[in-house]
């Protein structure tokens, strides 16, 4: 019969860090013949909703928003082909075998903290933890390890594999269609080759739960980027608002600033010193601004007399003293020269 697209499942275990919210299951679309697949029409219900049964095809509503996982003839990673190509190059079953136990000793040690349950493969007759790491540009890198050396091998093939792979990559591989390209059948007993389609199906979960959460943070950014960029405005305003508690000092360092351009600019109030002078006249601000140290640095006091100096700081601050608060200036005038 000429080939029809129908949908079968994927079942993935490891969901507990996913909640509720998501179902443990990944609807995948492979074209197959109409009638080839076992169980069309219903599945049982995911944990979070009870046992139930939903038809084929319903929308999981923790995904919606989320890109649609879809498989349909999708070729190999790259990095899977590589592999899928070394192992076709050596049909006697019992080389692969020896090729799988060469992969178990190229296996990097996994760190002994990443060896805890949420880490175990379920299903497999061996010890076997993975871990995924995601990379800054969006790509996965695995780690693993096994108490066997030939299910180290086949985490270790995993790993070379599906390491530098994306998330959405990782998952729309088909765990059959790559097994069965391998070639692993004879070389591996009934429940190694049930074990190893568990270690590729959590990988696979475990890739799906830094999808989602990917997902999750960009649309968190979003949402944040406005109420970053109105606290900011906020910011600004209240600034543009605020009173400064130092109004005299800031207005003589705008001014030195601006004609002199100062190498060194120091200005230390000293007021509190001499409160006996802070009504002088009734000109005082609140502030009590009146007695200042001033210490500045410029190249414009190159060849002049410290009189002529302090006249000239004088006259650039004519306003403050002659006609504001500032009782009394205590001037240290330099040339870079001098210093």
């Amino acid at each position: 019969p000429t080939p029809k697209f129908s949908l079968h499942l994927i079942s993935f275990a490891s969901w507990s860090a996913l909640g509720t919210m998501y179902s443990n299951t990944l609807v995948c679309c492979r074209r197959v013949p109409v009638g080839g697949v076992r169980g069309v029409g219903r599945v049982r219900g995911v944990r979070g909703g009870g046992a139930r049964s939903s038809r084929l095809g319903a929308v999981n509503p923790g995904l919606r928003g989320f890109p649609a996982v879809l498989a349909a003839s999708t070729p190999l990673p790259a990095s899977l082909e590589q592999i899928v190509s070394s192992f076709e190059a050596v049909p006697d079953p019992m080389a692969r075998y020896k090729q799988l136990l060469f992969y178990a000793t190229s296996l990097s040690p996994m760190d002994t903290q990443l060896k805890v349950e949420e880490n175990r493969v379920k299903g497999c007759t061996s010890q076997v933890w993975v871990y995924p790491t995601r990379n800054d540009d969006g790509t996965i890198t695995w780690q693993a390890d096994s108490d066997s050396q030939l299910t180290k091998g086949l985490a270790a093939l995993l790993v070379k594999g599906l390491s530098g792979c994306t998330a959405e990559q990782i998952i729309s591989v088909q765990p059959d269609d790559f097994i069965t390209k391998l070639g692993l059948g004879q070389s591996l007993t009934p429940s190694r080759s049930n074990g190893f389609l568990s270690m590729f199906k959590v990988m696979q979960a475990k890739s799906l739960e830094i999808m989602v959460g990917g997902a999750r943070k960009a649309e968190g950014r979003r949402e944040e980027a406005p109420r970053a960029a109105a606290a900011e405005e906020g910011a600004v305003a209240e600034e543009e608002t605020r009173e400064s508690s130092t109004p005299v000092a800031d207005s003589m360092r705008q001014k030195l600033t601006e004609e002199l351009a100062p190498a060194l600019l120091n200005i230390v109030d000293e007021s509190g010193k001499h409160a006996g002078h802070a009504g002088r006249m009734g000109v005082a601000p609140g502030t009590g601004e009146t007695h200042f140290i001033i210490e500045v640095t410029s190249e414009k006091f190159e060849g002049l007399t410290s009189l002529k100096r302090h006249r000239l700081v004088y006259s650039i601050v004519d306003d403050e003293v002659r006609n504001g608060p500032v009782h009394a200036l205590s001037l240290v005038t330099k040339a870079p020269s001098e210093t």
